[in-house]
């Protein structure tokens, strides 16, 4: 928290002008076609690369059509699949020309920051925005539309040591979160490799642990969630798909939604149910489970999801969790997966069939022991989750 200590705020009497984001398009570069030049070296900033932020250096001939091409300080936004934030600063040239993806819209302009401009384009406030530009049938085929994004307005102090300040306040409380998320994640190798090292590999089962199926070790039948419908007339609230698709159960991943009938208890989250996702367009999210983190009244689980009363006596949370998204059982998984229409599902018979050894009880529960540990320590870090979109939000406002 010592990264806030600096942070100043503007007092309101001077307001931060807004301007549609469309003033700082980058005039068109023109475009090149690599393939004229197949022995030279290009920098490409292809939607792929974003997530290592390095971008590709490939020769003419490996690129395969007609790029922008971008100039350091340019900022680009994904529209494709504009629910994930893609947004990048071109860095200093190595020495090659610099391409860019026709699916990124590129801005820069001598009167903004480039670092102020693209937390901005991160921001909540803008991304909000950005999503109703959206068209498109689904999926990779969903695009912002340029025209409209331009129109998004956003705050642009006049001077840029004031967008520059701004700036520097937002990269501190960044660097906080991606430490916070650095340390989660060793947190979670950690788990991983004690889960190994405590019961072994579990396609190999080299401590010969007694094998079952996943409806053995359960207190009652699995059963699908309800469904909503558009004739309904009883509003409720309900899980959206993305609360367990993720690397822990989100229950804040919910929606309003229209029901025939009222919801009955059975078909609300619980948090003795483990949740498998039923349903879903990659074969990477079908069949991930986790067990709900709290009883939700009044919030149903929906039919694109399976839900699972495993018996405590025979399973611990820690140990289920843990060999259920592991590779042992996601090629399971996949295997018994079938598709409709893109979409792959895996159903109740199958989802039961799945085989997993298991460990006495009281392995079982040294290792939820040690899960429990480490996630009452991960907790302790949760001080710095809302301090980025917090300021994000601010600045957006005019108000830092």
């Amino acid at each position: 928290m010592t990264a806030a200590k600096n942070i100043t705020v503007n007092d309101g009497d001077d307001p931060t002008p807004m301007q549609p984001v469309g003033e700082f398009k980058v005039k068109s570069r023109g475009s090149v076609d690599p393939r004229r030049f197949p022995d030279e070296l290009f920098e490409l900033f292809s939607i792929p690369a974003y997530d290592s932020q390095n971008p590709e250096v490939l020769h003419g001939k490996e690129i395969g059509s007609s790029k922008k091409v971008v100039e350091p300080g340019d900022v680009l936004i994904s529209r494709i699949v504009p629910h994930i934030q893609r947004v990048w600063v071109v860095g200093p040239s190595n020495g090659h020309r610099q391409i860019a993806s026709g699916e990124w819209l590129v801005f820069g302009h001598s009167d903004v920051d480039q670092e102020y401009l693209r937390y901005m384009l991160l921001s909540t406030p803008f991304h909000q925005q950005f999503l109703d530009t959206v068209a498109g049938m689904g999926g990779s085929l969903l695009r912002a539309r340029p025209s409209e994004v331009e129109r998004i307005e956003i705050p642009v102090p006049k001077l840029l040591p004031e967008q520059q300040r701004i700036a520097a306040i937002l990269d501190k409380a960044d660097a906080i979160r991606r430490k916070r998320e650095q340390v989660l994640t060793l947190a979670d190798d950690f788990l991983k490799s004690t889960f190994l090292e405590m019961f072994g590999d579990p396609s190999e089962n080299p401590k010969k642990y007694p094998v079952e199926n996943f409806a053995s070790i359960l207190s009652i039948p699995l059963r699908n969630g309800i469904s909503p419908s558009s004739r309904g007339t009883v509003l409720a609230r309900v899980l959206t798909l993305t609360a367990i698709t993720g690397d822990h159960f989100d229950e804040e991943q919910e929606k309003e939604g229209k029901f025939l009938v009222p919801i009955s208890a059975k078909d609300t989250v619980n948090d003795s149910d483990f949740y498998i996702c039923r349903g879903n367009g990659s074969p990477d999210l079908i069949g991930k489970g986790f067990y709900a983190t709290q009883t939700i009244p009044g919030t149903a689980f929906p039919d694109t999801m399976i839900a699972a009363k495993p018996n405590p006596k025979q399973v611990t949370r820690a140990f289920l969790e843990g060999i259920w998204n592991s590779p042992f059982v996601r090629n399971q998984i996949l295997e018994a997966a079938r598709t409709t229409n893109g979409t792959f599902k895996i159903n109740q018979t199958a989802a039961g069939a799945i085989k997993l050894p298991m460990p006495p009880m009281e392995a079982q529960k040294r290792f939820q022991t040690i899960v429990d540990q480490v996630r009452q320590s991960n907790e302790k870090l949760k001080f710095g989750d809302d301090l980025f979109p917090s300021l994000s939000q601010r600045a957006f406002n005019g108000e830092l």
